[in-house]
Protein backbone atom coordinates (compact mmCIF):
# COMPACT_ATOMS: atom_id res chain seq x y z
CA UNK A 1 0.00 0.00 0.00
CA UNK A 2 1.22 3.15 -0.94
CA UNK A 3 1.32 5.85 1.27
CA UNK A 4 1.59 9.50 0.25
CA UNK A 5 0.26 13.22 1.47
CA UNK A 6 1.17 15.33 4.82
CA UNK A 7 -1.95 14.93 7.51
CA UNK A 8 -2.14 17.62 10.18
CA UNK A 9 -3.71 18.07 13.31
CA UNK A 10 -5.84 21.67 13.09
CA UNK A 11 -8.29 23.80 15.23
CA UNK A 12 -10.91 25.85 13.27
CA UNK A 13 -13.49 28.11 15.26
CA UNK A 14 -12.39 26.03 18.48
CA UNK A 15 -13.09 23.19 16.77
CA UNK A 16 -10.03 20.55 16.18
CA UNK A 17 -10.04 18.16 12.72
CA UNK A 18 -7.50 16.18 10.84
CA UNK A 19 -6.65 17.41 7.45
CA UNK A 20 -4.55 17.24 4.75
CA UNK A 21 -2.00 19.48 3.11
CA UNK A 22 -2.30 20.67 -0.46
CA UNK A 23 -1.05 23.02 -3.10
CA UNK A 24 2.56 23.37 -1.45
CA UNK A 25 0.95 23.67 1.94
CA UNK A 26 -1.11 26.47 1.35
CA UNK A 27 -4.59 25.12 2.42
CA UNK A 28 -5.76 22.45 4.57
CA UNK A 29 -8.83 20.09 3.60
CA UNK A 30 -10.86 18.70 6.48
CA UNK A 31 -11.46 14.90 6.07
CA UNK A 32 -14.37 14.18 7.84
CA UNK A 33 -13.29 11.08 10.77
CA UNK A 34 -12.36 11.24 13.90
CA UNK A 35 -9.83 14.18 15.44
CA UNK A 36 -7.84 11.88 16.41
CA UNK A 37 -4.20 11.05 14.34
CA UNK A 38 -4.11 7.70 16.83
CA UNK A 39 -7.28 6.30 15.29
CA UNK A 40 -6.52 7.32 11.73
CA UNK A 41 -2.98 5.48 12.08
CA UNK A 42 -4.09 2.39 13.96
CA UNK A 43 -7.04 1.87 11.73
CA UNK A 44 -5.32 3.47 8.51
CA UNK A 45 -6.74 0.73 6.14
CA UNK A 46 -10.83 1.67 7.06
CA UNK A 47 -10.14 5.13 7.04
CA UNK A 48 -8.13 5.36 3.91
CA UNK A 49 -11.34 6.09 1.63
CA UNK A 50 -11.84 9.23 3.39
CA UNK A 51 -8.39 10.62 2.08
CA UNK A 52 -9.83 10.91 -1.21
CA UNK A 53 -12.75 13.14 -0.67
CA UNK A 54 -12.77 16.19 -2.31
CA UNK A 55 -14.07 18.80 0.72
CA UNK A 56 -13.26 22.65 0.24
CA UNK A 57 -10.08 23.90 0.60
CA UNK A 58 -9.51 26.51 3.70
CA UNK A 59 -6.49 28.77 3.29
CA UNK A 60 -3.58 27.34 6.17
CA UNK A 61 -3.02 31.08 7.76
CA UNK A 62 -6.75 30.40 9.27
CA UNK A 63 -6.23 28.18 11.05
CA UNK A 64 -4.05 26.68 14.22
CA UNK A 65 -1.94 23.56 13.54
CA UNK A 66 -1.88 21.94 16.39
CA UNK A 67 0.42 18.68 17.53
CA UNK A 68 -0.57 15.82 14.79
CA UNK A 69 -0.55 13.33 17.41
CA UNK A 70 -1.83 15.20 20.25
CA UNK A 71 -0.92 12.36 23.03
CA UNK A 72 0.99 9.51 22.48
CA UNK A 73 0.50 6.12 22.92
CA UNK A 74 3.31 5.17 24.74
CA UNK A 75 6.46 7.00 26.03
CA UNK A 76 8.32 8.19 22.83
CA UNK A 77 11.80 6.24 22.07
CA UNK A 78 14.85 8.16 22.06
CA UNK A 79 18.38 7.39 20.58
CA UNK A 80 20.89 8.77 22.28
CA UNK A 81 24.22 10.84 20.42
CA UNK A 82 22.96 9.19 16.78
CA UNK A 83 25.28 12.05 15.21
CA UNK A 84 29.23 12.12 15.64
CA UNK A 85 29.74 15.13 16.08
CA UNK A 86 26.56 15.82 18.86
CA UNK A 87 28.47 12.36 20.63
CA UNK A 88 31.79 14.69 21.02
CA UNK A 89 30.36 17.63 22.31
CA UNK A 90 28.35 15.61 24.71
CA UNK A 91 30.97 13.71 26.00
CA UNK A 92 32.46 17.71 26.38
CA UNK A 93 30.18 18.97 28.08
CA UNK A 94 30.30 15.76 31.05
CA UNK A 95 34.03 16.36 30.92
CA UNK A 96 34.56 12.90 29.64
CA UNK A 97 37.08 11.27 26.47
CA UNK A 98 35.35 10.66 23.09
CA UNK A 99 36.89 7.63 21.68
CA UNK A 100 35.72 9.04 18.19
CA UNK A 101 33.58 5.70 18.02
CA UNK A 102 29.93 4.59 18.69
CA UNK A 103 29.04 0.31 17.96
CA UNK A 104 26.21 0.40 19.67
CA UNK A 105 23.42 2.53 19.04
CA UNK A 106 21.90 4.03 22.73
CA UNK A 107 18.05 4.20 23.58
CA UNK A 108 16.24 5.06 25.77
CA UNK A 109 12.79 6.89 26.70
CA UNK A 110 11.40 9.84 26.83
CA UNK A 111 7.60 10.86 29.07
CA UNK A 112 5.28 12.24 26.81
CA UNK A 113 2.15 13.20 28.30
CA UNK A 114 1.10 15.26 25.42
CA UNK A 115 2.69 16.61 22.36
CA UNK A 116 3.41 20.30 22.30
CA UNK A 117 1.92 22.08 19.23
CA UNK A 118 3.99 23.69 15.78
CA UNK A 119 4.37 27.71 16.80
CA UNK A 120 3.13 26.72 20.39
CA UNK A 121 4.89 28.02 24.03
CA UNK A 122 7.51 26.06 26.52
CA UNK A 123 7.21 27.31 30.45
CA UNK A 124 10.65 26.93 32.03
CA UNK A 125 10.35 25.14 34.71
CA UNK A 126 11.77 25.58 37.99
CA UNK A 127 13.75 22.38 38.53
CA UNK A 128 15.89 23.19 35.95
CA UNK A 129 18.51 25.81 35.23
CA UNK A 130 19.99 24.57 31.85
CA UNK A 131 17.30 23.96 29.33
CA UNK A 132 18.83 22.98 25.72
CA UNK A 133 17.12 22.45 22.62
CA UNK A 134 17.04 19.69 20.11
CA UNK A 135 16.13 19.24 16.73
CA UNK A 136 15.07 15.54 15.55
CA UNK A 137 13.37 13.54 13.11
CA UNK A 138 10.57 11.12 14.08
CA UNK A 139 9.48 8.01 12.47
CA UNK A 140 5.90 6.70 13.60
CA UNK A 141 5.42 3.35 13.01
CA UNK A 142 2.29 2.19 11.19
CA UNK A 143 1.50 -1.05 12.04
CA UNK A 144 2.63 -4.00 14.73
CA UNK A 145 6.39 -5.08 13.81
CA UNK A 146 7.91 -7.90 15.49
CA UNK A 147 11.45 -9.32 14.22
CA UNK A 148 11.56 -7.55 10.79
CA UNK A 149 14.59 -7.73 8.85
CA UNK A 150 16.23 -4.56 8.29
CA UNK A 151 15.32 -4.25 4.16
CA UNK A 152 11.50 -4.95 5.05
CA UNK A 153 11.82 -2.37 7.84
CA UNK A 154 10.44 1.24 5.80
CA UNK A 155 7.47 -0.97 4.98
CA UNK A 156 6.39 -0.50 8.48
CA UNK A 157 6.88 3.54 8.81
CA UNK A 158 3.45 5.42 8.74
CA UNK A 159 5.12 8.65 8.40
CA UNK A 160 7.45 11.17 9.58
CA UNK A 161 7.92 14.73 11.54
CA UNK A 162 10.07 17.31 13.22
CA UNK A 163 10.64 17.33 17.06
CA UNK A 164 12.59 19.55 19.40
CA UNK A 165 13.73 17.70 22.23
CA UNK A 166 13.57 20.11 25.10
CA UNK A 167 16.20 19.06 27.33
CA UNK A 168 16.91 19.65 30.79
CA UNK A 169 20.73 19.17 31.32
CA UNK A 170 21.44 19.64 35.05
CA UNK A 171 18.77 16.99 35.71
CA UNK A 172 20.37 14.97 33.48
CA UNK A 173 23.71 14.70 34.85
CA UNK A 174 21.82 15.23 38.44
CA UNK A 175 20.07 11.75 38.03
CA UNK A 176 22.81 10.23 35.60
CA UNK A 177 20.66 8.99 33.15
CA UNK A 178 18.32 10.94 30.69
CA UNK A 179 14.85 9.90 31.55
CA UNK A 180 13.67 12.76 33.79
CA UNK A 181 15.58 15.76 32.52
CA UNK A 182 13.96 14.89 28.94
CA UNK A 183 10.52 14.33 30.72
CA UNK A 184 9.59 17.79 31.50
CA UNK A 185 6.02 18.97 30.63
CA UNK A 186 5.60 20.59 27.35
CA UNK A 187 9.33 19.44 26.23
CA UNK A 188 8.12 17.30 23.39
CA UNK A 189 6.68 19.86 20.39
CA UNK A 190 6.07 18.43 17.45
CA UNK A 191 4.98 19.32 13.86
CA UNK A 192 3.89 20.83 11.68
CA UNK A 193 2.60 17.86 10.06
CA UNK A 194 3.32 13.99 9.54
CA UNK A 195 4.33 13.18 5.67
CA UNK A 196 3.84 10.00 4.93
CA UNK A 197 5.83 7.57 4.06
CA UNK A 198 5.98 7.66 0.46
CA UNK A 199 6.19 11.18 -0.49
CA UNK A 200 10.06 11.35 1.62
CA UNK A 201 13.36 10.05 0.98
CA UNK A 202 14.64 10.63 4.46
CA UNK A 203 17.81 9.10 3.51
CA UNK A 204 19.09 12.34 2.69
CA UNK A 205 17.65 15.95 4.33
CA UNK A 206 18.92 18.98 5.44
CA UNK A 207 18.38 18.85 9.38
CA UNK A 208 18.60 22.38 11.27
CA UNK A 209 17.95 24.95 14.41
CA UNK A 210 17.70 28.08 14.64
CA UNK A 211 17.81 30.28 18.01
CA UNK A 212 16.54 33.82 17.78
CA UNK A 213 17.36 33.39 14.06
CA UNK A 214 21.01 32.43 14.47
CA UNK A 215 21.84 28.92 13.12
CA UNK A 216 22.98 26.64 15.46
CA UNK A 217 22.36 22.87 14.16
CA UNK A 218 23.07 22.53 10.57
CA UNK A 219 23.58 18.79 9.28
CA UNK A 220 21.67 15.68 7.18
CA UNK A 221 20.60 12.66 7.67
CA UNK A 222 22.61 11.12 5.85
CA UNK A 223 24.95 11.79 8.71
CA UNK A 224 22.82 9.13 11.27
CA UNK A 225 24.93 6.73 12.91
CA UNK A 226 21.93 4.21 12.99
CA UNK A 227 19.32 4.64 10.44
CA UNK A 228 15.88 3.89 10.60
CA UNK A 229 15.81 0.34 9.15
CA UNK A 230 18.31 -0.49 11.10
CA UNK A 231 16.65 0.86 14.37
CA UNK A 232 13.52 -0.71 13.57
CA UNK A 233 15.26 -3.75 12.79
CA UNK A 234 16.98 -3.82 16.12
CA UNK A 235 14.48 -3.13 18.21
CA UNK A 236 12.12 -5.26 16.68
CA UNK A 237 13.96 -8.17 17.23
CA UNK A 238 14.14 -7.26 21.47
CA UNK A 239 10.03 -6.12 21.68
CA UNK A 240 6.82 -5.49 19.24
CA UNK A 241 6.91 -1.92 18.33
CA UNK A 242 3.31 -1.43 18.07
CA UNK A 243 1.28 1.10 15.95
CA UNK A 244 1.55 4.48 16.43
CA UNK A 245 4.99 4.27 18.66
CA UNK A 246 7.24 7.16 18.21
CA UNK A 247 10.89 6.78 17.69
CA UNK A 248 13.34 10.49 17.48
CA UNK A 249 15.98 9.59 16.05
CA UNK A 250 18.79 11.99 17.98
CA UNK A 251 19.69 15.09 17.23
CA UNK A 252 23.17 17.10 15.21
CA UNK A 253 25.56 19.08 16.90
CA UNK A 254 25.01 23.00 17.76
CA UNK A 255 22.90 22.48 20.91
CA UNK A 256 23.46 24.83 23.67
CA UNK A 257 25.71 22.46 26.00
CA UNK A 258 27.91 22.31 23.06
CA UNK A 259 29.39 25.84 23.31
CA UNK A 260 31.70 27.12 25.33
CA UNK A 261 29.94 28.71 27.68
CA UNK A 262 27.12 26.99 27.16
CA UNK A 263 24.34 28.84 25.55
CA UNK A 264 21.09 27.31 27.45
CA UNK A 265 17.33 28.69 26.41
CA UNK A 266 15.78 31.66 28.31
CA UNK A 267 12.84 32.87 28.72
CA UNK A 268 11.91 35.01 25.33
CA UNK A 269 13.84 33.08 22.91
CA UNK A 270 12.28 31.22 19.95
CA UNK A 271 13.57 27.97 18.59
CA UNK A 272 13.00 26.71 14.94
CA UNK A 273 13.67 23.13 13.83
CA UNK A 274 13.34 22.66 10.37
CA UNK A 275 13.64 19.51 8.43
CA UNK A 276 14.08 19.75 4.37
CA UNK A 277 10.38 17.97 2.77
CA UNK A 278 8.66 18.52 6.19
CA UNK A 279 8.66 22.23 7.24
CA UNK A 280 9.26 23.98 10.46
CA UNK A 281 8.59 23.74 13.82
CA UNK A 282 8.88 26.60 16.07
CA UNK A 283 8.63 26.94 20.17
CA UNK A 284 8.25 29.91 21.87
CA UNK A 285 10.17 29.86 25.51
CA UNK A 286 8.38 31.58 28.52
CA UNK A 287 9.27 31.98 32.23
Amino acid sequence: MELCGKLVRYRDKGIDFLGILKNDDAYVMPIDISNNMNDLICNFEKFQKYLNVNNPLIPLHKVQLLAPIQNPLQDIICLGINFLEHAEESMRFKNEKFDGKREEAVYFSKRVNECNSPNGDFFINGATNQLDYEVELVVIIGRNCRNVARENALEYVFGYSIANDISARDLQLKHKQWYAGKSLEGAFPMGPCIVLRDSLNVENLSIKSYVNGELRQNSNTSQLIFDIPYVISELSSYCTLKTGSIISMGTPSGVGMGFTPPRFLQNGDIVVCEIEGIGQLTTHIRA
